[in-house]
């Protein structure tokens, strides 16, 4: 097993965690080769957690495994951005409609607090750290749906989520978004949010296929 560090997380994960961030927020572009032997500098440890975090981040679709070749991080096609938002569609109207349903107080004021952290990164042009509360936003959602089923199918595709919030450009529109979505919510408005999810998520897939025709994103 591989071994802990001083903050008693295991090395692998947090190699992991490492290695997840920099590809989504884009530190490490597709295309990139992921060379064991130089992250596992990088990072101060054996190339063993740097091996199994690969191999993680490949069963997340973000890292491609190349036989007798570097793995490298995955290049992305318009198909392969058009498939995964009509899933991701069905799937987070889903969530939000019940996060709707089901939230409670305490829930409702967690996502109002991440979501008034994205704004305030936004406004302030933080992009990381707007682009990883935009993330949060949802993923708080999906706690607040109180379905396991649903949030096991969204873990499957959490970091291609992640990721693609690392293509929008307006960080403030996005924020904004967010807000409307979150008051239709925390209102138990089901209709508006069968509406407004689907078109927040038609604009997340608009500024993935734009960066990817400009020659961003590979």
């Amino acid at each position: 097993m591989t071994g802990a560090g001083a903050t008693g997380e295991l090395e692998s994960v947090r190699v992991t965690r490492i290695l997840r961030e920099d590809i989504v927020l884009g530190r490490r572009p597709p295309g990139s080769r992921l060379i064991e032997r130089d992250i596992a500098a990088e990072l101060h440890v054996s190339r063993l957690p740097v091996r199994e975090a690969i191999r993680t981040l490949v069963s997340e679709g973000v890292v491609v495994a190349r036989p007798r070749s570097w793995a490298v991080v995955r290049e992305f096609t318009e198909q392969d951005i058009q498939e995964f938002a009509e899933v991701r569609e069905a799937i987070e109207t889903l969530i939000f409609v019940f996060a709707a349903q089901r939230h409670d107080a305490e829930g409702l004021a967690r996502m109002r607090a991440v979501l008034d952290r994205e704004i305030a990164a936004a406004q302030r042009g933080e992009t990381e750290d707007a682009r990883i509360a935009a993330g949060e936003f949802h993923h708080v959602a999906s706690q607040l749906a109180g379905n396991d089923m649903l949030d096991e199918l969204i873990g499957v595709f959490l970091t291609r989520l992640q990721w693609l919030f690392g293509q929008h450009d307006d960080l403030v529109a996005m924020a904004e978004e967010h807000r409307v979505i979150y008051e239709a919510m925390a209102a138990r408005d089901v209709d508006a949010l069968r509406m407004l999810v689907p078109e927040h998520l038609a604009n997340g897939r608009r500024a993935a296929e734009r960066r990817l025709r400009a020659g961003a994103l590979g």
